[in-house]
């Protein structure tokens, strides 16, 4: 939030230095290629002293007037703001506070450990596939600090070292998020900024999750195995007591068998947390368009087409439901469902003052100049190329903006045109971005999910990175090589 403030000071700033300028638009609203012009934005310096002031404001439920195209809270015209996603963002995160509040998650993964800890790789890949796959649906990231203490043990006892337990849980959980591809705060947040659904492109990322996901846990299973045969070789070294097995597997041994077994309750909010993201999926995916590979497709009957509003009121409704199968009662419900929206406030504050920054652009006309220079640059690319650009670009934007919420809807309204000059989908640049902004959070120092964990297993951080890169430099060019399919395929 410090950064993106400092980020709204300096583009009001640059607003006095940055000529005005505009595109004519077609009727979808897209910007047509060559159309760019100079225009005079008509603000004073009080009109753009106060949209300093309100840009938060504006960030959140700003209105576009439809004759002016300016960005007020009192005008008349469609919704600039991102009041949508804001609710968006409380809701689930109340649902996903209710669904830890029951200990189902917790004890199933727990469950899982226990019932593998005698097969090692196997219990490496089923684990990161069940972090992964939690993070491609629902951005499981800062989450997975909560199982170092059942992990590590696991791990030592189990002949392998420290590194291991940080690869399974990073790299699982992260390469989930980095290829999302329903995932609310990536994904959801990157599509709305981009005008586009939250089902769009999400064949290509599926693909990219299932490749990049068995390539992690490859890299991951073949490091673990190196180190069982010869401990010499391990990254992180040992520390006093980890190198005792005998001990460690029946310390690991007695505190698996204290993991209580899955009640009927559990397997309960279990299977409704799945069906709910299940429903998420249906009710989002064009399937009309992703079986026939035509984007101007008839829906079929069935399809929603549901969006925010919709996946708002969907899991604002879903942590009732678990909150009840559960049988928490009115009040610790109520409780925690308040709670859990609280918890969440702090990246919904991000997507509106990330949105507030747009909203300047907007108003001093600036935008669509930043975009006309960036046009230049792309212009005469392939689409593969200019797909790999995208990803480029975002990286050092990653790393300053670890959010990916608040990355998506700062980024997004200027490289999602990009796509239209291109002739690609705009949900090429949509996974472009959120390429991006996972594979920078495998390994910046910036972000919680690396340090914190690091920490917690007792890692040093030099010999994380020793450990991450080459995984770092397959994964870039995998990603690139899907962009670049994906691209040319629209």
């Amino acid at each position: 939030m410090t950064v993106l403030a400092v980020v709204t000071l300096a583009v009001w700033l640059l607003a006095f230095l940055v000529p005005s300028g505009q595109y004519d638009r077609d009727g979808s609203g897209a910007p047509v290629e060559g159309t760019y012009h100079r225009v005079d934005s008509g603000q004073s310096f009080v009109d753009r002293l106060n949209d300093l002031f309100l840009a938060p404001v504006n960030g959140l439920y700003g209105v576009q007037d439809e004759k002016t195209s300016l960005v007020a809270p009192d005008n008349v015209g469609a919704l600039y703001g991102s009041a949508g996603v804001f609710l968006f963002v409380l809701a689930i995160g109340a649902f996903i506070t209710v669904v830890f509040a029951t200990g189902a998650l917790d004890r199933g993964i727990g469950r899982l450990a226990h019932r593998l800890r005698e097969r090692g790789a196997l219990l490496i890949a089923g684990v990161m596939a069940v972090f992964s796959v939690l993070g491609t649906v629902e951005g499981f990231a800062e989450e997975t600090l909560g199982f170092y203490g059942l992990i590590v043990p696991l791990m030592l006892a189990l002949g392998y070292d420290r590194m291991t337990a940080v690869g399974v849980i990073i790299l699982g959980a992260g390469v989930g998020v980095l290829c999302s591809t329903v995932n609310p705060f990536a994904t959801g947040v990157a599509s709305s900024a981009a005008g586009i659904s939250l089902g769009d492109g999400i064949v290509l990322r599926f693909l990219m999750w299932a490749v990049l996901t068995g390539v992690t846990v490859a890299y991951v299973i073949r490091y673990a195995q190196r180190v069982r045969r010869d401990p010499e070789r391990s990254l992180s070294g040992f520390l006093p007591g980890d190198r005792d097995r005998d001990r460690a597997a029946e310390g690991t041994s007695q505190a698996a068998d204290e993991v209580p077994e899955l009640t009927r309750l559990h397997k309960a909010v279990l299977v409704a947390t799945a069906l709910v993201f299940a429903f998420m999926i249906f009710s989002v995916v064009p399937w009309s368009s992703a079986l026939t590979g035509k984007a101007d497709a008839r829906p079929y009957g069935f399809e929603l087409g549901w969006s925010f509003p919709q996946l708002a009121a969907l899991f604002l409704c879903a942590a009732v439901a678990v909150g009840l199968v559960a049988r928490m009662g009115e009040q610790r419900l109520s409780s925690t469902i308040v709670q859990g929206a609280a918890d969440f406030v702090s990246p919904a504050l991000v997507i509106l003052l990330a949105r507030g920054v747009t909203t300047i652009m907007n108003n001093s006309k600036i935008t669509d100049t930043v975009l006309h220079s960036i046009e230049g640059v792309v212009k005469g690319t392939s689409s593969g190329l200019f797909a790999v650009i995208v990803f480029l670009v975002n990286l050092p934007l990653a790393f300053l903006i670890p959010s990916t919420s608040g990355h998506a809807t700062l980024a997004m309204p200027i490289l999602a045109p990009l796509a239209d000059f291109a002739g690609v989908s705009r949900a090429v640049v949509v996974t472009a971005w959120q390429a991006a902004s996972g594979w920078m959070n495998l390994w910046v120092p910036t972000t919680a999910v690396t340090i914190g964990g690091v920490a917690l297993a007792k890692v040093g951080y030099d010999r994380y990175l020793r450990f991450v890169w080459p995984l770092l430099a397959v994964l870039a060019v995998l990603v690139c090589a899907f962009l670049a399919l994906g691209a040319a395929l629209t």
